[in-house]
Protein backbone atom coordinates (compact mmCIF):
# COMPACT_ATOMS: atom_id res chain seq x y z
CA UNK A 1 0.00 0.00 0.00
CA UNK A 2 1.54 3.34 -1.00
CA UNK A 3 1.93 6.30 1.29
CA UNK A 4 -0.88 8.36 -0.23
CA UNK A 5 -3.44 5.66 0.46
CA UNK A 6 -2.21 5.27 4.04
CA UNK A 7 -2.81 8.99 4.44
CA UNK A 8 -6.29 8.71 2.94
CA UNK A 9 -7.28 5.91 5.28
CA UNK A 10 -5.92 7.78 8.31
CA UNK A 11 -7.89 10.87 7.32
CA UNK A 12 -10.98 8.73 6.86
CA UNK A 13 -11.00 7.65 10.49
CA UNK A 14 -9.98 11.04 11.91
CA UNK A 15 -12.51 13.08 9.97
CA UNK A 16 -15.34 10.57 10.28
CA UNK A 17 -14.97 10.85 14.03
CA UNK A 18 -15.20 14.64 13.75
CA UNK A 19 -18.40 14.41 11.74
CA UNK A 20 -20.18 12.48 14.47
CA UNK A 21 -18.75 14.13 17.55
CA UNK A 22 -22.00 16.00 18.27
CA UNK A 23 -25.29 14.23 17.55
CA UNK A 24 -27.23 17.49 17.79
CA UNK A 25 -25.25 19.31 15.13
CA UNK A 26 -24.11 18.10 11.72
CA UNK A 27 -20.73 19.44 10.62
CA UNK A 28 -19.70 18.99 7.00
CA UNK A 29 -16.00 19.15 6.12
CA UNK A 30 -15.00 20.86 2.86
CA UNK A 31 -11.43 20.80 1.49
CA UNK A 32 -10.04 22.76 -1.44
CA UNK A 33 -6.76 24.01 -2.90
CA UNK A 34 -7.32 27.79 -3.09
CA UNK A 35 -6.07 30.43 -0.66
CA UNK A 36 -8.36 32.32 1.66
CA UNK A 37 -8.43 35.51 -0.45
CA UNK A 38 -9.75 33.80 -3.57
CA UNK A 39 -13.34 34.74 -4.54
CA UNK A 40 -14.33 31.07 -4.77
CA UNK A 41 -13.20 30.56 -1.16
CA UNK A 42 -15.20 33.62 -0.17
CA UNK A 43 -18.21 32.05 -1.87
CA UNK A 44 -17.79 28.94 0.27
CA UNK A 45 -17.47 31.05 3.41
CA UNK A 46 -20.80 32.61 2.46
CA UNK A 47 -22.29 29.13 2.02
CA UNK A 48 -21.26 28.23 5.56
CA UNK A 49 -22.89 31.36 6.93
CA UNK A 50 -26.09 30.65 5.04
CA UNK A 51 -26.14 26.98 6.08
CA UNK A 52 -25.92 28.03 9.73
CA UNK A 53 -28.67 30.58 9.16
CA UNK A 54 -31.07 28.29 7.28
CA UNK A 55 -30.63 25.42 9.73
CA UNK A 56 -30.76 27.67 12.80
CA UNK A 57 -27.42 26.32 13.95
CA UNK A 58 -28.19 22.64 13.36
CA UNK A 59 -25.68 22.39 10.48
CA UNK A 60 -22.28 23.93 9.95
CA UNK A 61 -19.46 23.90 7.42
CA UNK A 62 -15.77 23.51 8.29
CA UNK A 63 -13.48 24.57 5.45
CA UNK A 64 -9.89 23.41 4.88
CA UNK A 65 -8.28 25.73 2.25
CA UNK A 66 -4.74 25.83 0.84
CA UNK A 67 -4.45 22.08 0.15
CA UNK A 68 -4.50 21.31 3.87
CA UNK A 69 -5.94 17.87 3.07
CA UNK A 70 -4.08 17.35 -0.17
CA UNK A 71 -4.17 18.39 -3.79
CA UNK A 72 -7.39 18.95 -5.73
CA UNK A 73 -7.35 15.37 -6.99
CA UNK A 74 -6.57 13.96 -3.54
CA UNK A 75 -9.42 15.95 -1.97
CA UNK A 76 -11.75 14.60 -4.64
CA UNK A 77 -10.64 11.05 -3.81
CA UNK A 78 -11.35 11.70 -0.13
CA UNK A 79 -14.84 12.86 -1.04
CA UNK A 80 -15.37 9.85 -3.28
CA UNK A 81 -14.67 7.42 -0.44
CA UNK A 82 -16.66 9.49 2.05
CA UNK A 83 -13.78 10.57 4.28
CA UNK A 84 -14.76 14.21 3.90
CA UNK A 85 -18.11 15.53 2.80
CA UNK A 86 -17.29 18.11 0.16
CA UNK A 87 -14.72 19.71 -2.08
CA UNK A 88 -14.44 22.43 -4.68
CA UNK A 89 -12.93 21.12 -7.86
CA UNK A 90 -12.32 22.43 -11.34
CA UNK A 91 -14.24 20.47 -13.91
CA UNK A 92 -10.82 20.07 -15.53
CA UNK A 93 -9.81 17.74 -12.71
CA UNK A 94 -13.11 15.92 -12.23
CA UNK A 95 -13.16 14.82 -15.88
CA UNK A 96 -10.83 12.01 -14.77
CA UNK A 97 -13.65 10.72 -12.54
CA UNK A 98 -16.74 11.70 -14.55
CA UNK A 99 -16.04 11.51 -18.31
CA UNK A 100 -19.04 13.61 -19.37
CA UNK A 101 -17.61 16.63 -17.57
CA UNK A 102 -14.66 16.85 -19.94
CA UNK A 103 -17.00 18.80 -22.22
CA UNK A 104 -16.47 21.92 -20.09
CA UNK A 105 -12.75 21.81 -20.86
CA UNK A 106 -13.11 22.20 -24.62
CA UNK A 107 -11.52 25.39 -25.99
CA UNK A 108 -13.85 28.21 -27.02
CA UNK A 109 -16.94 26.13 -26.25
CA UNK A 110 -18.83 29.10 -24.81
CA UNK A 111 -19.51 32.25 -26.80
CA UNK A 112 -19.65 34.61 -23.82
CA UNK A 113 -20.76 34.95 -20.19
CA UNK A 114 -24.44 34.88 -21.12
CA UNK A 115 -24.00 31.59 -22.99
CA UNK A 116 -22.23 29.81 -20.15
CA UNK A 117 -24.80 31.08 -17.64
CA UNK A 118 -27.65 29.67 -19.72
CA UNK A 119 -25.91 26.29 -20.01
CA UNK A 120 -24.88 25.94 -16.37
CA UNK A 121 -28.20 27.16 -14.98
CA UNK A 122 -30.29 25.21 -17.46
CA UNK A 123 -31.13 21.59 -18.18
CA UNK A 124 -27.65 20.63 -19.39
CA UNK A 125 -25.93 22.11 -16.36
CA UNK A 126 -28.25 20.27 -13.97
CA UNK A 127 -27.74 16.99 -15.82
CA UNK A 128 -23.97 17.31 -15.59
CA UNK A 129 -24.04 18.18 -11.88
CA UNK A 130 -25.60 14.76 -11.28
CA UNK A 131 -23.53 12.87 -13.86
CA UNK A 132 -21.06 11.74 -11.20
CA UNK A 133 -23.54 10.04 -8.87
CA UNK A 134 -22.53 6.59 -10.16
CA UNK A 135 -19.01 7.49 -9.02
CA UNK A 136 -20.22 8.68 -5.55
CA UNK A 137 -19.82 12.35 -6.52
CA UNK A 138 -22.84 14.66 -6.58
CA UNK A 139 -22.57 18.22 -7.85
CA UNK A 140 -24.35 20.88 -5.80
CA UNK A 141 -23.62 24.05 -7.78
CA UNK A 142 -21.15 25.83 -10.05
CA UNK A 143 -18.86 28.69 -9.08
CA UNK A 144 -17.66 31.21 -11.64
CA UNK A 145 -14.04 30.63 -12.57
CA UNK A 146 -13.84 33.11 -15.45
CA UNK A 147 -11.69 32.55 -18.51
CA UNK A 148 -8.35 30.79 -18.52
CA UNK A 149 -5.40 32.33 -20.38
CA UNK A 150 -1.68 31.66 -20.77
CA UNK A 151 1.06 33.24 -18.68
CA UNK A 152 4.74 32.72 -19.38
CA UNK A 153 8.20 33.51 -18.06
CA UNK A 154 10.44 34.39 -20.99
CA UNK A 155 8.27 35.55 -23.87
CA UNK A 156 4.69 36.65 -24.50
CA UNK A 157 2.12 34.50 -26.29
CA UNK A 158 0.85 36.57 -29.21
CA UNK A 159 -0.19 33.74 -31.52
CA UNK A 160 -0.61 29.96 -31.12
CA UNK A 161 2.79 29.49 -32.75
CA UNK A 162 4.44 31.17 -29.76
CA UNK A 163 3.56 28.13 -27.65
CA UNK A 164 5.66 25.83 -29.80
CA UNK A 165 8.13 23.91 -27.66
CA UNK A 166 7.08 25.54 -24.38
CA UNK A 167 6.42 23.43 -21.30
CA UNK A 168 3.02 24.61 -20.04
CA UNK A 169 1.59 23.52 -16.72
CA UNK A 170 -1.91 22.10 -17.07
CA UNK A 171 -4.39 20.43 -14.74
CA UNK A 172 -4.57 16.64 -14.73
CA UNK A 173 -6.97 16.87 -17.65
CA UNK A 174 -6.70 15.11 -20.98
CA UNK A 175 -8.60 17.97 -22.59
CA UNK A 176 -6.13 20.52 -21.23
CA UNK A 177 -3.24 18.44 -22.53
CA UNK A 178 -4.90 18.14 -25.95
CA UNK A 179 -5.31 21.92 -26.04
CA UNK A 180 -1.62 22.62 -25.42
CA UNK A 181 -0.50 19.84 -27.78
CA UNK A 182 -2.80 21.27 -30.43
CA UNK A 183 -0.71 24.44 -30.29
CA UNK A 184 2.55 22.45 -30.43
CA UNK A 185 3.34 23.06 -26.77
CA UNK A 186 4.36 20.47 -24.20
CA UNK A 187 1.64 20.00 -21.54
CA UNK A 188 3.01 19.30 -18.05
CA UNK A 189 0.56 18.30 -15.30
CA UNK A 190 1.69 19.73 -11.95
CA UNK A 191 -0.18 20.21 -8.67
CA UNK A 192 -1.41 23.78 -8.16
CA UNK A 193 0.45 24.00 -4.86
CA UNK A 194 3.75 23.11 -6.52
CA UNK A 195 3.41 25.44 -9.50
CA UNK A 196 5.08 28.57 -8.09
CA UNK A 197 8.30 26.65 -7.43
CA UNK A 198 8.06 24.87 -10.79
CA UNK A 199 7.87 28.25 -12.57
CA UNK A 200 10.65 29.69 -10.43
CA UNK A 201 12.99 26.77 -11.11
CA UNK A 202 12.19 26.51 -14.81
CA UNK A 203 10.50 23.12 -14.61
CA UNK A 204 7.81 24.71 -16.77
CA UNK A 205 7.89 27.79 -19.02
CA UNK A 206 4.38 28.90 -18.23
CA UNK A 207 0.87 27.96 -17.15
CA UNK A 208 -2.73 29.00 -17.72
CA UNK A 209 -5.46 30.22 -15.42
CA UNK A 210 -7.91 33.02 -14.70
CA UNK A 211 -6.79 36.46 -13.43
CA UNK A 212 -7.76 36.05 -9.74
CA UNK A 213 -5.90 32.72 -9.52
CA UNK A 214 -2.86 34.14 -11.34
CA UNK A 215 -2.78 37.09 -8.93
CA UNK A 216 -3.68 35.41 -5.63
CA UNK A 217 -1.13 32.62 -6.21
CA UNK A 218 1.53 35.30 -6.86
CA UNK A 219 2.57 33.48 -10.02
CA UNK A 220 2.94 36.92 -11.60
CA UNK A 221 6.15 37.31 -9.60
CA UNK A 222 7.85 34.64 -11.72
CA UNK A 223 5.81 34.72 -14.96
CA UNK A 224 5.34 38.31 -16.09
CA UNK A 225 3.67 37.85 -19.49
CA UNK A 226 -0.10 37.33 -19.34
CA UNK A 227 -1.80 36.77 -22.70
CA UNK A 228 -5.58 36.98 -22.44
CA UNK A 229 -6.46 34.53 -25.20
CA UNK A 230 -9.29 33.24 -22.94
CA UNK A 231 -9.18 29.76 -24.42
CA UNK A 232 -11.51 28.10 -21.90
CA UNK A 233 -14.31 29.03 -19.51
CA UNK A 234 -14.11 26.11 -17.08
CA UNK A 235 -16.51 26.34 -14.14
CA UNK A 236 -15.58 25.29 -10.64
CA UNK A 237 -17.90 22.69 -9.15
CA UNK A 238 -18.96 22.17 -5.56
CA UNK A 239 -19.07 18.41 -5.00
CA UNK A 240 -20.50 16.35 -2.13
CA UNK A 241 -19.95 12.65 -1.49
CA UNK A 242 -23.13 10.73 -2.25
CA UNK A 243 -22.45 8.74 0.92
CA UNK A 244 -22.55 11.95 2.95
CA UNK A 245 -25.52 13.33 0.99
CA UNK A 246 -27.56 10.20 1.63
CA UNK A 247 -26.88 10.45 5.37
CA UNK A 248 -28.69 13.79 5.43
CA UNK A 249 -32.45 13.89 5.85
CA UNK A 250 -34.64 15.70 3.33
CA UNK A 251 -34.68 18.92 5.36
CA UNK A 252 -30.90 18.94 5.73
CA UNK A 253 -30.46 18.34 2.01
CA UNK A 254 -32.78 21.25 1.29
CA UNK A 255 -30.85 23.58 3.62
CA UNK A 256 -27.54 22.59 2.06
CA UNK A 257 -28.77 22.99 -1.53
CA UNK A 258 -30.29 26.39 -0.74
CA UNK A 259 -27.03 27.54 0.86
CA UNK A 260 -24.98 26.29 -2.10
CA UNK A 261 -27.24 27.96 -4.68
CA UNK A 262 -27.29 31.27 -2.80
CA UNK A 263 -23.52 31.21 -2.32
CA UNK A 264 -23.05 30.69 -6.06
CA UNK A 265 -25.11 33.79 -6.83
CA UNK A 266 -23.06 35.77 -4.32
CA UNK A 267 -19.79 34.44 -5.73
CA UNK A 268 -20.73 35.41 -9.28
CA UNK A 269 -21.35 38.97 -8.07
CA UNK A 270 -17.89 39.32 -6.55
CA UNK A 271 -16.05 37.53 -9.38
CA UNK A 272 -16.07 40.40 -11.91
CA UNK A 273 -14.71 42.79 -9.29
CA UNK A 274 -12.02 40.26 -8.35
CA UNK A 275 -10.95 39.92 -12.00
CA UNK A 276 -10.63 43.68 -12.44
CA UNK A 277 -8.69 44.07 -9.20
CA UNK A 278 -6.36 41.17 -10.08
CA UNK A 279 -5.41 42.74 -13.41
CA UNK A 280 -4.73 46.06 -11.68
CA UNK A 281 -2.44 44.35 -9.16
CA UNK A 282 -0.42 42.42 -11.73
CA UNK A 283 -0.03 45.44 -14.01
CA UNK A 284 1.26 47.47 -11.05
CA UNK A 285 3.75 44.67 -10.40
CA UNK A 286 5.19 45.00 -13.92
CA UNK A 287 3.26 42.28 -15.74
CA UNK A 288 2.74 42.81 -19.45
CA UNK A 289 -0.95 42.06 -20.07
CA UNK A 290 -1.52 41.18 -23.73
CA UNK A 291 -4.79 40.98 -25.67
CA UNK A 292 -3.99 38.75 -28.66
CA UNK A 293 -6.31 38.17 -31.60
CA UNK A 294 -8.36 35.14 -30.53
CA UNK A 295 -9.29 33.92 -34.00
CA UNK A 296 -5.97 32.15 -34.72
CA UNK A 297 -6.35 30.31 -31.39
CA UNK A 298 -9.92 29.33 -32.27
CA UNK A 299 -8.82 28.08 -35.70
CA UNK A 300 -5.86 26.16 -34.27
CA UNK A 301 -8.01 24.28 -31.76
CA UNK A 302 -10.97 23.55 -34.07
CA UNK A 303 -9.74 20.01 -34.99
CA UNK A 304 -10.18 18.96 -31.35
CA UNK A 305 -13.95 19.03 -31.91
CA UNK A 306 -14.02 17.08 -35.13
CA UNK A 307 -12.35 14.01 -33.68
CA UNK A 308 -15.45 13.28 -31.59
CA UNK A 309 -17.87 13.20 -34.51
CA UNK A 310 -16.75 9.66 -35.38
CA UNK A 311 -15.02 8.43 -32.22
CA UNK A 312 -17.67 9.43 -29.66
CA UNK A 313 -21.00 10.44 -31.25
CA UNK A 314 -22.81 10.69 -27.90
CA UNK A 315 -20.22 13.14 -26.58
CA UNK A 316 -20.34 15.06 -29.88
CA UNK A 317 -24.11 15.35 -29.47
CA UNK A 318 -23.60 16.88 -26.00
CA UNK A 319 -21.21 19.39 -27.54
CA UNK A 320 -23.82 20.35 -30.13
CA UNK A 321 -26.51 20.73 -27.46
CA UNK A 322 -24.27 23.21 -25.65
CA UNK A 323 -23.34 25.11 -28.80
CA UNK A 324 -27.00 25.35 -29.79
CA UNK A 325 -28.10 26.79 -26.42
CA UNK A 326 -29.41 30.33 -26.86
Amino acid sequence: MNRSWITLIALFFVLSACNHSDDKKTTLHLAHSLNTQHPVHLGMIRMGELLDEYSKGKMSLKIYPNQQLGSEREALELVQIGSIAMTKVSSGTIENFVPELRVYNLPYLFRDDEHIDKVLNGEIGRELLLAGEDYFLRGLTYYDAGQRSFYTKDRPILTPDDLKGLKIRVMESQMAMNLVRGMDGSPTPISWGELYTALQQGVVDGAENNPPSYESSRHYEVAKYYSLDEHTMIPDMLIISTMQWNKLNTQQQEWLQMAADSSARYQRQIWAEAEEKALEVVRAAGVEVIYPDKQPFIDKTAPIYEQYKESDPEFYQLIQRIKNTH
